[in-house]
């Protein structure tokens, strides 16, 4: 079982998660989408394709950007439509 925690509150959690690029990307089943908001950001990849953001908040805290996923990827990367990555540096990943 993979967890995100930022500070003790759980992000997600699976048994399910795709490892792709050293990152984990989570089943959109996984994630509490309850500390998540929708942000504004997007990024391009060349082989995944545009990369959608969310930032979290959590205990009165914000984290922008904490998140992203492709609602739309390219082909090659179809096993993760809509999996959520998390940065490892804003958040507690135990695996």
């Amino acid at each position: 079982m993979v967890k995100v925690l930022l500070n003790t509150t759980v992000l997600a959690e699976s048994d399910n998660a795709i490892v792709l690029e050293g990152n984990y990307y989570f089943p959109p089943d996984s994630v509490r989408n309850v500390n998540l908001v929708t942000s504004n950001t997007s990024t391009v990849c060349p082989w995944k394709g545009t990369a959608s953001y969310y930032s979290a908040d959590v205990d009165g805290k914000s984290v922008k950007d904490i998140a992203w996923y492709y609602p739309d990827p390219k082909e090659k990367a179809a096993q993760i439509k809509n999996h959520v990555a998390f940065y490892k540096n804003k958040v507690t990943i135990q695996d």
